[in-house]
């Protein structure tokens, strides 16, 4: 039997080598008005770097202006490579990798803010946009397809380690791999094998064009936590090809969907009224009137994510990335123990973005988020943990 890892030790990722297992996951950070780098977005990704994790990822990285959740959304273009490339340089500077997370936001976006009709799997209403997207089309799969592609040459240009492919949360691949959503009859509906089409094909664009210049990896639902939604069983199987074709190196196993059940990803407290206190009439009112029905509670618990991803741990030999409840150096033993290769964290760096380091120096640490969420609703004025202001 081999020897557990240590998650704080140096580790391989693809063709890039961490100084340890600690990936900071992607949390929308809302600090690009103008859709392009700020000196804040690289302080958000120098902290966490020099608070000791091994890489950290930048999101949400939009491949087309119509694949952003809202029009200040960062999307990748040459003109964005420059202040990325100021980013990967700080963060590299502390010690630390950088990823980019690349995807189109499909149902998700905002239509009405971006200025541009949405893409789905099939017609489905943004009650935030207060739009209908359209179904993509054949052509319209093949240019997103390409730009994912262009986007990872984007990112190799400015100097990132790895690149992150969004395949959850029903975001536009997601939404094709959800039962739910995707009620196609064509080439991309129906059976797994097609409603897979548009994730393996963008994950190939990717892997063709990052060749091993860089990591590749993805984030996929293990399910989609919503009735008639993407399930363990059809997750796995598209692990599997992913795997079995050699797309990616690691996988972050995740679960929830933006558009209908987004805290069945967070756990904890569902902070209706902050919510609400970012939009306008008759928004404001329908938030605080039904928001419980759309953001439902969940009780936290360290390693939330673990029950189901112990599945896919069983079943598959790719390099596996734990998320969700991991705050602790018992979670993150535990998840090497059980045969993870790398964790990932997300709120618990905002609240204390030099957690890791502290853990380092101290295992006994614990952590001090509450998982009140109640930094979600502040991607809309730049993501912070609310018990610490803002710099």
């Amino acid at each position: 039997m081999s020897a557990v890892p240590d998650v704080l030790a140096p580790a391989g990722l693809g063709p890039i080598t961490l100084r340890n297992r600690v990936i900071k996951a992607a949390t929308f950070e809302g600090m690009t008005p103008d859709a392009l780098v700020t000196d804040e977005l690289i302080e958000y990704h120098r902290r966490p770097a020099a608070g000791g994790v091994g890489l950290t990822t930048v999101a949400y990285c939009a491949v087309a202006p119509e694949g952003r959740t809202e029009r200040r959304q960062l999307w990748m273009r040459p003109e964005a490579v420059p202040g990325l490339r100021r980013l990967t340089e700080a963060v590299h500077a502390e010690g630390a990798a950088a990823a980019a997370q690349i995807g189109h936001a499909g149902p998700v976006a905002d239509a009405s803010s971006n200025g541009l009709p949405g893409l789905s799997a099939g017609r489905f209403f943004n009650p935030l946009g207060m739009r209908f997207t359209r179904a993509a089309t054949a052509a319209d799969i093949a240019r997103v397809t390409r730009a994912h592609a262009e986007a990872a040459r984007l990112a190799i240009e400015a100097g990132f380690d790895a690149v992150e492919i969004h395949f959850g949360h029903n975001y536009l691949a997601s939404s094709f791999l959800s039962p739910l959503l995707n009620r196609r009859t064509d080439e991309y509906g129906g059976g797994l094998a097609n409603r897979a089409k548009v994730a393996l094909g963008i994950a190939r664009a990717v892997r063709e064009e990052a060749g091993d210049r860089i990591a590749v990896t993805a984030k996929l639902n293990m399910r989609d936590g919503v009735r008639g939604g993407l399930e363990v069983d059809d997750s796995l199987q598209v692990a599997r090809w992913l795997q079995d074709e050699g797309l990616v190196d690691a996988l972050e196993l995740t679960a929830g969907s933006s558009l209908l059940n987004p805290m069945y990803l967070f756990r904890g407290d569902a902070p209706v009224p902050e919510f609400a206190a970012n939009f306008k009439q008759p928004l404001n009112l329908g938030i605080r009137l039904f928001g419980k029905r759309f953001l439902r509670a969940y009780p936290y618990e360290d390693a939330f994510l673990l029950e189901h991803a112990r599945r896919f741990r069983a079943e598959l030999d790719l390099p596996l990335i734990l998320l969700g409840g991991i705050t602790t150096r018992a979670t993150m033993d535990q998840a090497m123990a059980e045969g993870f290769e790398f964790v990932a964290m997300g709120r618990a760096l905002l609240r204390e973005p030099d957690l890791v380091a502290r853990i380092a120096a101290d295992p006994s640490t614990p952590s001090l988020c509450v998982h009140c969420n109640r930094c979600m609703p502040t991607i809309y004025t730049g993501t912070h943990c609310p018990l610490i202001p803002p710099r």
